[in-house]
């Protein structure tokens, strides 16, 4: 199921204002390199990445469960260009074989089982065409990035077309072992207050290896951040390329 943060037109709408394209994009529109291929951008969201492969002739599928978010999606410039499918990991059931499937925006970590990861992962994994490669990234447990999720470190500020001036900011309710659950807090002008609840996993690269393993992956690349760098132990991201 999508977070309910996305489900919510009025949140899908803000999302490109608060998540611009940035050097995590860059990174994935490298990766997929300059020959067309086969895309699937898993997880799509407001589908700034899908809309970017297909404006480089990339053949594009971009999945997202949450429908709110994709009706953002189709009304990009090129979006024409991409296939649209209301869908998550798990439940995806397509025809085609990708040569590239891809995670972002820390989409992996929602999942907060073992059982939910493997089940993602093993049908991602059928979806790869041979010698295909799936893509991702978490946030480095080492580098403990919710201990700045707080509203003073995080609150902003923006003027959203049709809906007006927002306030953001995150604040972390609980730690419970690899689970960070926080609220975002959005103040629109109208004094309305949304409140939403998310919880997320924190998986370090162990971990990481012994679910792509048993999914069938069994060469990996690792990188600490969106310049390409290795994976250390204090990098703020792991990002894993996995065939």
């Amino acid at each position: 199921m999508p977070d309910s943060a996305y489900t919510d037109p009025r949140i899908a709408a803000i999302y490109d204002i608060l998540n611009p394209a940035a050097e995590d994009t860059a990174f994935y529109l490298r990766l997929a390199g300059p020959a067309p291929q086969r895309v699937l951008d898993m997880g799509c969201g407001t589908g700034h990445l899908a809309v970017a492969l297909a404006g480089q002739s990339h053949r594009v599928v971009g999945a997202d469960p949450a429908k709110a978010m994709l009706d953002v999606a189709r009304r990009k410039p090129n979006a024409e260009q991409v296939t649209w499918v209301e869908a998550d990991a798990a439940g995806l059931n397509l025809d085609t074989r990708f040569d590239l499937i891809t995670m972002t925006g820390h989409v992996f970590q929602i999942f907060l089982s073992d059982e939910a990861v493997h089940e993602a992962l093993l049908n991602l994994k059928r979806h790869l065409a041979e010698n295909g490669r799936l893509a991702f990234e978490t946030r480095n447990p080492a580098y403990r990035a919710w201990e700045k999720w707080t509203p003073d470190q995080t609150t902003e500020q923006a003027l959203i077309p049709e809906i007006g001036p927002i306030t953001i900011y995150y604040d972390v309710q609980t730690v419970t072992g690899k689970l960070v659950t926080f609220n975002t807090h959005i103040h629109f002008a109208n004094e309305e207050v949304v409140i939403v609840p998310s919880t997320l996993r924190f998986m370090d690269q162990t971990e990481l290896v012994k679910h792509l393993q048993q999914a069938g992956f069994t060469q990996m690349q690792w990188f600490g951040n969106w310049d390409s760098s290795p994976l250390q132990s204090d990098s703020p991201e792991i990002i894993v390329v996995a065939s």
